[in-house]
């Protein structure tokens, strides 16, 4: 039985935010408050199934993107509030698309960073060896198990069969850190990429962020030809083997599902923020484009592209979220 661990935090007479992280796999950090003002702000804030605090960790019966919306949905009723507004990134935003679209009356706003559509060229990108300058990463690529000549249904295949016992043996240790390692690649990537871009001071912070990325790149690279386990080594197999559950039946919704998702809300005039990073290095910008382009000029619609990467934290990331969340403070007002 899954058992589905949340925050909740902030005034509880205030307006009412859902946080829906990232991953599949991931977990509610910290960092995902910053754009609230949590004297002014009530933030629910849960871990999907099988991810982060909830438990069992790595659970992968009935673990799909049906179960985590009514989890959801679930939640909302036992904390008695009638509707909130959903702030949402990455993965995250398919789980709040799926669930607007299936209890459209309890959504009041939502904020979508840096959408993922699961296309097979997303999914490809995190997951095979990149043959471009800046994304090659040398003997993390050579010991990669899931190789750019397999196929990507097979290597998905292969990742979720690694994955399916506790993490064990020099090939899942490799598949565990390098899918790491491959994701901090491409955060930095969007990180360096907005320091072109970016004036004296914001870009001074973005350095540090950048640099901080590489150190633990350093790190992590350098723990690969270790094949003892590590104390970390759980936690990934818990986030990468979820991930590779999700990945490998395309999120259970798809492209296509997601795209009749986007056109549900638009036929519920739920009012949208999508907020892409200009240079966002794992989720294609043209994501959000596409379901903003969906929309037709519907007014209760924006599209937002500050000039960064993949991570809510980033300078310009941040202060456009906290612009949207602001705003729905003061219409709730």
């Amino acid at each position: 039985m899954h058992r589905i661990a949340w925050r909740d935090l902030g005034p509880p007479d205030a307006p009412v935010w859902l946080v829906v992280h990232g991953g599949p796999g991931g977990a509610c950090q910290p960092g995902m408050l910053a754009p609230f003002d949590l004297q002014r702000d009530r933030v629910i804030a849960p871990d999907q199934r099988g991810a982060g605090s909830s438990r069992p960790r790595g659970l992968l019966a009935r673990n799909n993107t049906a179960a985590l919306v009514e989890d959801l949905e679930a939640l909302r009723a036992h904390l008695g509030i009638n509707r909130w507004s959903i702030l949402a990134g990455s993965w995250g935003s398919v789980v709040a698309l799926a669930y607007a679209a299936r209890y459209p009356d309890r959504v009041q706003r939502l904020v979508l960073r840096g959408s993922f559509r699961l296309t097979r060229r997303e999914i490809a990108g995190l997951l095979q060896p990149s043959v471009q300058k800046g994304k090659r990463l040398g003997r993390a690529d050579a010991g990669w198990p899931l190789g750019r000549s397999l196929p990507l249904p097979v290597a998905l295949g292969r990742a979720d069969q690694l994955l399916q016992k506790r993490a064990s043996g020099a090939t899942a240790t490799a598949l565990l850190r390098g899918w790491q390692l491959r994701e901090l690649r491409d955060a930095a990537t969007g990180v360096r990429r907005s320091l072109r871009q970016q004036s004296a001071v914001p870009a001074a912070q973005q350095r540090r962020d950048w640099m901080a990325l590489r150190r633990q790149m350093r790190r992590l690279d350098a723990s690969l030809p270790r094949t003892h386990r590590l104390p970390q080594d759980a936690q990934l197999w818990s986030r990468y083997r979820i991930q590779a559950h999700y990945l490998l039946h395309r999120g259970f919704i798809g492209p296509l599902g997601l795209d009749a998702a986007v056109q549900a809300v638009l036929v519920h005039r739920i009012p949208v923020d999508w907020v892409h990073g200009q240079v966002d290095a794992i989720c294609p910008p043209a994501n959000s484009h596409r379901w903003m382009t969906a929309a037709h000029g519907a007014q209760w619609v924006r599209l937002h592209q500050p000039v960064a990467g993949h991570l809510s934290g980033e300078r310009a990331m941040l202060m456009c979220l906290r612009d949207c969340v602001a705003q729905n403070r003061s219409i709730s007002l």
